[in-house]
């Protein structure tokens, strides 16, 4: 219990706030933009404001399969590792005070997908559609929501941060040691100056 009691609650209140802006979009989507269609648009085709709902993930991927594999794919899964990634939120002292925000935004970002798949039959709602001139061989970005922007960003963020503290203990390890070698040089030093006073006498 007191371990519990340490960790910072805090940036589930940014998990909060991102799920419910998540489920708010969507709703305000399905109220008012018929689906596969698009609501709105801005600089010419580069944005579209559209609603397309899918029952896969990423990239629809996985929409024809059954809809019990579905429900143990893409609810179970996701789930499990919610789960996980909240016990390793609580119980470990690994992660710092920026690496638990982005554990709260990934987190948000699956609550928020997991919603659609376990209320809305239809699928998860995407509206958020950006041209992408053929990169990668895509016209158009795949149309994504508000949770996917919080996971995917969380996730990136927390990598980046990751890579830079492991990059910086190196370095600080690095220091250590040269100041360690340095400190024994300097000892050494003094040594060889103590045995020639000495014989020197």
């Amino acid at each position: 219990m007191g371990t519990l009691a340490k960790r910072p609650l805090l940036p589930f209140v940014l998990t909060a706030i991102l799920l419910v802006l998540d489920q708010a979009t969507k709703y305000l989507i399905v109220m008012n933009i018929k689906l596969g269609t698009i609501g709105w648009s801005a600089f010419g085709d580069f944005f579209w404001l559209v609603r397309q709902q899918n029952t896969g993930i990423a990239f629809s991927m996985g929409d024809n399969l059954a809809i019990e594999i579905r429900r143990v794919l893409f609810i179970a899964l996701p789930l499990a590792l919610i789960v996980g990634l909240l016990v390793y939120y609580f119980r470990s002292n690994e992660p710092t005070k920026f690496q638990r925000w982005t554990i709260a935004g990934i987190v948000a970002g699956g609550l928020g997908n997991l919603v659609d798949r376990i209320f809305r039959p239809s699928g998860v709602v995407d509206f958020l559609s950006f041209r992408f001139y053929g990169l990668f061989g895509l016209e158009r970005w795949p149309t994504f929501n508000v949770a996917d922007a919080s996971t995917v960003c969380s996730v990136i963020l927390l990598a980046i941060s990751l890579i830079l503290a492991k990059d910086g203990g190196g370095m600080a390890g690095g220091a250590k040691d040269g100041g360690a070698r340095n400190g024994g040089a300097r000892n050494g030093g003094a040594k060889d100056g103590d045995g020639a006073g000495r014989s020197a006498k």
